[in-house]
Order: C-alpha cells, then sequence, then structure tokens
C-alpha cells in the first residue's frame, strides 16, 4: 500500500493584528455558534461536459469545490500543532461505499490542474475502495475538507451534528440528489459553517462564485 502525505503548508494567524479577532473570540467564547444553509444549483453544464468526456461527476464536483475554497482563505482557517493558522490549501474528504453497503472515508490530494487530480482520485478508487474499515487511507491530515454527498436523496436541508469540540473550522459539505426539470439539472448543496470564522455574507458570495464554476465547466475543467 503506498500514501500520500498531503501538502499542509500554512500560515500562522496573529491574534494580535487578525482582523477577525473579535468575531472569533466572540464566536468561540461567549456564543460558540455555526450556521448551515442549503441552495438547489444549478449543475447542467458541467454534468453534461463530464457525460461527453466520460469523467466522474463526483470527482468534479470535489474539485471545483476544493479549487473554488483556494480564494477564500475564512475557509480555510484550523489548528496546526496548536497554532491557529490559515492553510494554503486543503485536500477533499469524501464516502464511498463498499459492496456491503458499509461506508468509507477517502481523501484526494487536491491539485489546481483538474486532469492531474482526476488521475488522483481514480488512483485512490483503484487502491483504497475495496479496503475493510472506514478510514482505509492514510494517514489522516488537519488540512482535509469534508465534501461529501447522498446521491440517493434529494433533500431540502442538511445539517451534520458534532459531537466533540470542533477543531477545525473548515466548512462541511454535503451534495444531494439530481433533479430535472425544464430541461435542467439541479443538486442541493449543503454548506455548514462555524460562525467564528464565517459569516453570511461569506457563504452567499461562495454559492454565487460557486454557481459560475457550474456553468463553466470547459474554462476550470477542460
Amino acid at each position: 500500500m503506498t500514501t500520500t502525505k498531503p501538502n499542509m503548508h500554512a500560515v500562522a494567524i496573529d491574534q494580535e493584528t487578525w482582523p477577525r479577532q473579535p468575531y472569533f473570540y466572540y464566536f468561540t467564547k461567549l456564543a460558540p455558534s455555526g450556521f448551515s444553509l442549503t441552495v438547489n444549483m444549478d449543475v447542467t453544464r458541467t454534468l453534461t461536459w463530464t457525460k461527453a468526456h466520460q469523467v466522474k461527476f463526483n470527482a468534479a464536483y470535489l474539485y471545483l469545490v476544493s479549487r473554488l475554497l483556494t480564494t477564500h482563505p475564512e475557509m480555510r482557517v484550523g489548528y496546526l500543532n496548536d497554532q491557529l493558522v490559515t492553510f494554503d490549501v486543503l485536500h477533499p474528504s469524501y464516502t464511498i461505499l463498499h459492496a456491503d453497503r458499509t461506508m468509507a472515508n477517502l481523501w484526494t490530494t487536491y491539485d489546481n490542474n483538474f486532469r492531474t487530480f482526476y488521475q488522483h482520485y481514480l488512483a485512490d478508487q483503484a487502491e483504497f475502495s475495496a479496503l475493510p474499515g472506514p478510514m482505509p487511507k492514510a494517514p489522516q491530515s488537519p488540512n482535509l475538507v469534508n465534501i461529501g454527498s447522498l446521491p440517493g436523496v434529494h433533500f431540502s436541508s442538511y445539517t451534520p451534528l458534532p459531537f466533540k469540540p470542533l477543531d477545525s473550522f473548515f466548512p462541511i459539505f454535503q451534495a444531494g440528489q439530481f433533479k430535472q426539470e425544464a430541461g435542467r439539472t439541479t443538486m442541493p448543496l449543503s454548506i455548514t459553517v462555524n460562525h467564528a470564522t464565517i459569516d453570511g455574507d461569506h457563504l452567499s458570495r461562495f454559492f454565487n462564485e460557486l454557481q459560475a464554476y457550474w456553468d463553466q465547466p470547459l474554462q476550470y475543467l477542460g
């Protein structure tokens, strides 16, 4: 079995000069909170492109979200060796199903080039998908972001419930089942965030920018 150590380059956050610090303190110490938002995204053009090029849609989904995250530093804040940092990049962590319907968690090294990322994704599927257990690929890393999907259900909302203190402030993504109507294909996408680092305006801009990605597969995937 081979493993790849993911890129973990990060910049330390100086909380004395960090503009976000008063909000970070408020939403971690005085009123810890987060929120979730689900939007129906139009994925028609990207889905059409993946079918035409025989590319797995899930790989395109993981890549586009991960790529957009590189432009949103507020979504890449976490801890590294007990130091609050902003990671340069987050690598997508996602689930797959074994033949017996048990789940496993995989992650794939992000690369800015989609073709390179796609080869990483296919290699991970080939090497780890048949291995038993919930986490067949090691090591895990502090800069993995959960980008999940529930392709069997078209939901209107999704909110994960953590049962332990958070050790990062990354968003959690969950996509749902496609729905076709009037020649368009939509997909519900839920993003759950920690208010310590992310506000509603950040999330609104992220959704709008991601829609632009879905609409231009040739530019971002081709």
